[in-house]
């Protein structure tokens, strides 16, 4: 194949940006509605002690995955004019990387086991080998199809690997109704998608062959590695401390808490970058676009997520069992402290995007170490008191963190940290506000749960729109909203991705 042959079609890139930011959302909405489905269902077919289990091996298996792509896959979305024998060597690294951690994972999976104490971690461990050889088959294949911008294929295959994912955990729960339902889910989410990579690419590996100007890919890659090595610690040891000094049913109720309020929160961002990343590195020597664009699309995140999280933390203690049921009413507390986190991470989340884009690769890895240091720091002071301890001190990390966030990411580039401030205000504000409202308002609500929830939502999201709509660029954002709900495609592509 041509080296052009990877590239989108020529003068699609504002019809690709556009289209693909509302399917890309559509989809991610879908996904994100089905973990909590899968979140609630499951957490009503599986004990706390099944989840325990599950969150014990989660953290090996990020480890062992932060290796096995190396940010080749990103690399291959960047580079200007890729040629068929860089992406073959890049896949075959991919493949080789992949089956050597699939070994490590069996031999380490006894060393696992004696860790935590729990002899039922070692054949899950060495089970999770499966989905790393799997994503290696895949990730050169989704790479390319990111770079054509194939963004409707991708968010069907993406949908329908999550659900199907959710589908078998709970078929299983019929067979053995154990950990393993869970693992089934998830092996079942990893084949599907690379099976789908592989029919809808043109593309073909052939065998292994060396290739000059190779390290300019790898050394781009490093880079991201470096981030998400130091970003691994920052989002799993305080399950390895939890799961370590306070067991797997403390580790269980954390787990649930933080599965169904932060991580939908990076689900509504990470697939985005799919779509903003190659948009805002076309714009990274117009510094004014560049900027209007990043202001255009921050405002709709914080407007969509944060009354959202203000919410569900005011409401913790009803909502929890409301969706998980009684046992698992101690998650409350958790859930109410990490939603703070909650009102920053929506913030902060995007500000890869920003690194990536820019080529910053070395900031976005020091800047990774700071947030692992910091939240590690957290987990430790938090861990005496138990889940709720690292729960309460990782909240407040972040609200530590946020402000020299955007002063770092500030100090070079086009989108400055006065920017942020002014842009973010109204909606983090709002956020904060809203939480507040409907804290205070609880006694008035109706006495049943749904309708309490309903009447909370409502007056979470009315509190935060009207403080947004104090505030000019609140102001902005409402009328970017307003014109953005009818159009075929988003009006900030439209003018900014040319």
């Amino acid at each position: 194949m041509q080296a052009n042959a990877f590239d989108p079609p020529e003068g699609s890139l504002r019809r690709s940006v556009g289209r693909g930011a509302i399917i890309t959302a559509l989809a991610q909405s879908v996904r994100v509605a089905t973990q909590i489905v899968s979140v609630i269902v499951l957490s009503r077919l599986l004990s706390p002690q099944d989840f325990g289990v599950v969150a014990m091996c989660a953290p090996v298996l990020a480890f062992i995955a932060l290796f096995q792509d190396f940010g080749l896959t990103q690399a291959t979305v960047q580079k200007s004019g890729i040629k068929h024998e860089e992406v073959n060597y890049l896949f075959w690294v991919n493949v080789a990387v992949s089956a050597l951690l699939a070994c490590v994972l069996a031999g380490a999976a006894p060393l696992v086991a004696a860790f935590y104490g729990e002899p039922r971690v070692a054949g899950l461990v060495a089970a999770l080998g499966l989905q790393i050889i799997t994503y290696g088959l895949g990730a050169q294949h989704l790479a390319l199809l990111t770079r054509r911008m194939q963004f409707a294929r991708l968010a069907i295959i993406d949908v329908a690997s999550a659900v199907a994912g959710l589908i078998v955990s709970i078929a299983w729960t019929f067979i053995d109704r154990s950990y393993w339902a869970l693992f089934a889910g998830t092996l079942t989410a990893a084949v599907l998608p690379t099976i789908c990579f592989w029919a809808s690419s043109r593309w073909r590996p052939s065998l292994p062959r060396k290739v000059d100007g190779i390290s300019e890919l790898i050394n781009f890659g490093a880079g991201i590695t470096g981030f998400n090595f130091a970003n691994y610690f920052a989002r799993n040891l305080d399950n390895v401390l939890i799961g370590k000094y306070w067991g797997e049913a403390q580790l269980g109720l954390y787990d649930r808490a933080y599965k169904l309020l932060l991580f939908p929160l990076s689900q509504i961002t990470n697939p985005l970058s799919k779509v903003m990343v190659p948009a805002l590195s076309r714009l990274k020597d117009e510094p004014d676009r560049y900027r209007s664009a990043y202001l255009r699309v921050m405002p709709l995140i914080l407007l969509v997520a944060l009354p959202g999280v203000a919410f569900a933390t005011a409401m913790a203690d009803v909502l929890i069992p409301f969706v998980l049921g009684e046992q698992w009413r101690q998650s409350s507390s958790i859930f109410l402290a990490l939603g703070f986190a909650g009102l920053l991470q929506p913030l902060n989340n995007p500000a890869g995007w920003l690194f990536i884009s820019q080529g910053r690769s070395g900031d976005f890895m020091r800047w990774g170490i700071v947030t692992a240091v910091t939240s590690v720091l957290a987990f430790l002071l938090g861990l005496p008191y138990g889940a709720l301890g690292v729960a309460i001190a990782y909240a407040v990390s972040e609200y530590l963190r946020t402000p020299f966030l955007w002063m770092y990411i500030g100090r070079t580039g086009p989108l400055r940290a006065g920017d942020m401030l002014r842009a973010a205000t109204p909606f983090v504000l709002g956020g904060h506000l809203a939480l507040a409202a409907v804290w205070f308002a609880r006694p008035s609500l109706p006495d049943s749960h749904l309708a309490a929830l309903i009447a909370a939502a409502l007056l979470s999201y009315a509190v935060a729109f009207a403080v947004a709509m104090l505030f000019p660029f609140g102001r902005e954002a409402m009328r970017e909203v307003l014109k953005f709900l009818p159009a075929r495609r988003p009006c900030f592509v439209e003018r900014d991705a040319k």
